[in-house]
């Protein structure tokens, strides 16, 4: 097929495509604004660094820093284990939450060739998330010399319980937008499939096609309303021809 007949089939489907196109779109945008839950992200920072230097009486060592850099990829594994996540599901039972659940709601990342980290936490309640990545953060910062000997974890900022934080999930217009353009293929493309599935002849080209014969004649398919019209003007045309000869003969 040349473009022409993608075309010709699109155009042929064309209410297919767009009934299918704006019922998934419609529903998406439904279950996304009046369904899913909203869910809050808070977030804290941490930064690894010699707790005991002072800033201008020592010289800064880039074999320290070097130190604590591949010290945070220790640090990442070490925040989501049962010895810290007990410890926070210990010291804070109002969370409701096991250690288990900690680990996998807690996230940990950091950006190359920094030495901050971030612990980010999410859940319906922005409040709640709030508190669970304090406490992580905190506990973590008092664990960590236990476990490693090292006091070289400061925390940079808490996360505000009070702020009025916008959800992180579900994006809706992005749900939406990728629900159109999904639903959009799909149509397309069953519209094709019909199209090669369907093996009946419609067409004077699908004649020549299939036959390879010249079409000799074509009988029209004629509409109920057609008829009853064609039927109409030949009983007019009966009656205006009466009335002239009536009118003749009087004369």
């Amino acid at each position: 097929m040349d473009l022409r007949d993608y075309i010709r089939i699109i155009r042929k489907r064309i209410w297919l495509v767009i009934i299918f196109v704006l019922v998934a779109t419609l529903s998406t945008g439904v279950v996304s604004f009046f369904f899913l839950t909203p869910v809050y992200e808070a977030s804290t920072k941490l930064i690894v660094n010699k707790s005991n230097e002072r800033q201008g009486l020592e010289q800064v060592d880039i074999n320290s820093i070097n130190l604590n850099l591949r010290l945070i990829d220790t640090y990442k594994e070490v925040i989501k284990t049962p010895r810290i996540m007990d410890k926070v599901e210990k010291d804070y039972p109002q969370f409701g939450i096991t250690a288990r659940e900690l680990i996998r709601k807690v996230q940990v990342s950091s950006v190359n060739n920094t030495q901050v980290m971030t612990l980010a936490v999410q859940d319906p309640s922005y409040e709640k998330a709030a508190s669970i990545v304090n406490a992580v953060s905190r506990v973590f910062q008092n664990e960590i010399p236990l476990i490693m000997k090292v006091d070289n974890v400061s925390l940079l900022n808490e996360a505000d319980i009070e702020e009025r934080a916008v959800p992180v999930k579900p994006n809706k217009l992005l749900n939406v937008a990728v629900s159109f353009v999904v639903s959009l293929m799909l149509a397309v493309g069953v519209a094709f499939l019909i199209e090669y599935l369907d093996d009946t002849i419609k067409t004077e080209d699908d004649i020549t096609k299939v036959l390879e014969l010249p079409t000799l004649a074509i009988i029209a398919r004629i509409k109920e309303e057609d008829m009853i019209n064609e039927r109409s003007s030949s009983s007019l045309t009966k009656i205006q021809a009466g009335e002239a000869s009536r009118v003749t003969v009087n004369e």
